[in-house]
């Protein structure tokens, strides 16, 4: 049975495809960085490989980063756009909402800002 987000083998499409990374070897002070990138592949082994070798070298070029080899793709269903899904992941949980944001999302630790909701 195919997948849900699979395509004719050979077939040429847009895949986004996510690494994660490691900055920082102190445990105190570490960072993970995750990244999406777009490729035009022929399917999901070729948009992985080109994946992992750019992230290879795009850690290899900053300072204390590592590539910790989580990959995950994706195939957009629709060539990449203004309002194009480029990645979706679904996670079965019996969490109720806030705890699952929490635990996945919503830590604390994370390296964001808040935006103005009047903007």
């Amino acid at each position: 049975m195919a997948r849900p987000n699979e395509q004719t083998q050979g077939e040429v499409g847009w895949f986004c495809v996510r690494c994660v990374f490691r900055v920082g070897g102190d445990s105190a002070s570490q960072v993970y960085e995750e990244r999406l990138t777009l490729w035009r592949a022929a399917g999901f082994d070729e948009a992985i490989a080109l994946a992992e070798d750019e992230a290879l070298g795009y850690a290899a070029e900053q300072l204390d980063m590592d590539f910790v080899g989580l990959v995950q793709a994706y195939r957009l269903f629709d060539d990449p756009g203004h309002g194009a899904e480029v990645f979706s992941l679904v996670r079965a949980s019996d969490l109720d909402p806030p705890t699952y944001l929490t635990r996945f999302f919503d830590t604390g630790e994370e390296k964001q800002g808040d935006t103005d909701p009047g903007t």
